[in-house]
């Protein structure tokens, strides 16, 4: 078992190189916005448009990236081309035909947008510039998820690797260059995210033309879209969890506030790069693994390891996240002192991650039992949750009220997960241990908005409260030094 375990975190610290590397990109990028963008108002907007980037999203692939992993991986070398090309040929397809849709509703786009007049009055023709930026952005990453899931399905994890950090050194530089150099302002992020998005498909074009033949077996088409298509509702439901938020907080505060927001949010997904990584060596690893005799009990495991590993750095970066971006260099705020407000929401928002990893972990059962039918049933009640809880506490608590919705959401999510898998892959979790660890982490939580809100957190509090968390982890047996040492030496072997 603790080679197989072995293999997943090899092949999650290989994913994590281009993942957090692609995160750091926006850590980095953020910062610099808040200084090349001082206008809160302005920050909002930008992270609107994305925000419809990361839902448009989830239409233009339609679960075919799963289902192409599920039934490659099925396969003998000639079907996986087989179906590689008809996967292919399908979602580019399909891309086109969205991307004449969602063009002719660019006006309702805009209108929906609802961008201040103040903004619109000088140069009302670049917010639809954006939009059409916003349509071959979505075009060009909708074609690379096939040949990047034929990456994870081969184990290709380094190249897979190379070809994200190629297009997050050239995302950085072109940001840098459009910025600083040709004064483009906002415009910037759109074109280099686009020409960062073209350069991925060019370097992935040898795979392509390696596996691709001007063939569709419908056949496999149909299973592919029997198998994906329920990822539509259930990945929909999903991007509103994660960007519903947004255009709620702007609906029912302001883009000022919607922009400081949107700047801390950034620093909570610290725990969704992980999740990610995680993800992309998960799913390849318990597909492949799903016939082992004791695949019950490695998947078992794994989730143990993955939330004390996730838990350690929820308490580092919650209590220490703030003083890190607080810090000058050459006496100017890495966070322009504007946006430093929003620090609050970031442990809310790393817990919420951390959930969301909870719910890939209880995955397995879904995927290999074919029952991805549930999927939007899972991901609709977090979907609901998290409207509801946004309505109700953005007009009390503001920001704030937004981030207990998306953490609110992913509970829901883990649990409704957990459900549906158990009836049908039961797995032996580690119950009592796993329940100790998450009463631990919001009794943590709680501590820490309550000092922060009465005596506040100074330093000396912050390492006391770390101190007394790794304690309580022993204490309550979540782990013990056995635990530790057995799993220090297995990390340190990988190669």
């Amino acid at each position: 078992m603790l080679e197989k375990i072995k293999e997943l975190t090899k092949d999650t610290a290989i994913y994590g190189i281009s993942t957090i590397l692609g995160r750091f990109l926006g850590f980095i990028l953020t910062p610099f916005y808040t200084h090349v963008l001082p206008d809160q108002g302005e920050m909002g907007i930008y992270n609107n448009y994305y925000a419809a980037i990361a839902f448009l999203n989830v239409v233009f692939i339609y679960g075919m990236d799963a289902a192409f992993m599920k039934y490659a991986s099925q396969n003998p070398e000639e079907t996986k081309k087989k179906i590689f090309s008809t996967a292919m040929i399908a979602i580019t397809a399909s891309s086109v035909v969205f991307a004449a849709v969602l063009f002719s509703a660019q006006s309702l786009f805009i209108n929906f947008l609802d961008i201040p007049s103040k903004y619109l009055f000088n140069s009302p023709e670049r917010y639809y510039r954006f939009f059409y930026y916003l349509i071959l952005i979505l075009i060009l990453d909708t074609i690379t998820v096939i040949p990047f899931a034929y990456l994870r399905l081969e184990r290709k994890s380094k190249k897979f690797a190379l070809i994200r950090l190629v297009n997050i050194l050239v995302n950085l530089l072109l940001n840098l260059l459009f910025f600083i150099k040709l004064k483009w302002g906002m415009e910037s992020i759109f074109v280099a995210n686009l020409l960062a998005s073209l350069l991925s498909l060019v370097l992935l074009s040898p795979d392509i033309l390696k596996n691709f033949k001007w063939v569709i077996d419908k056949e496999y088409l149909k299973k592919m879209l029997v198998f994906g298509v329920p990822y539509l509702p259930a990945s929909l439901s999903a991007a509103i969890v994660q960007v519903i938020n947004r255009p709620m907080v702007e609906k029912l505060t302001n883009y000022e506030t919607l922009g400081v927001f949107s700047a801390s949010y950034k620093l909570g997904t610290l725990m969704m790069l992980v999740v990610m990584m995680f993800q992309f060596a998960w799913q390849p690893f318990f597909l492949t693994n799903a016939k082992e005799k004791n695949a019950k009990e490695i998947f078992s495991k794994v989730l143990t390891l993955f939330l004390v590993f996730t838990s350690v750095l929820w308490i580092l970066i919650s209590l220490f996240i703030d003083e890190l971006m607080k810090m000058k260099v050459f006496g100017i705020s890495i966070y322009q002192e504007s946006y430093q407000e929003g620090f609050v929401i970031v442990p809310i928002i790393l817990l919420g991650y951390l959930f969301n990893g909870i719910y890939y972990n209880f995955q397995a059962g879904i995927y290999i039992e074919e029952k991805t039918k549930y999927f939007p049933i899972v991901t609709g009640a977090g979907a609901v949750v998290n409207v509801i809880v946004n309505l109700l506490l953005i007009p009390i608590l503001g920001i704030i009220g937004a981030a207990l919705g998306t953490l609110t959401a992913y509970m829901v999510m883990a649990y409704g997960l957990y459900y549906y898998s158990q009836k049908f892959y039961k797995i032996e979790y580690e119950i009592s241990k796993i329940a100790r660890l998450i009463l631990l982490l919001f009794a943590a939580c709680g501590v820490y908005y309550y000092l922060y809100f009465t005596s506040g957190l100074t330093i000396a509090l912050k390492f006391l409260i770390l101190i007394v968390f790794f304690g309580m982890m022993f204490l309550l047996r979540i782990v013990n030094k056995n635990e530790v040492v057995k799993l220090s030496k297995l990390l340190l072997r990988i190669k």
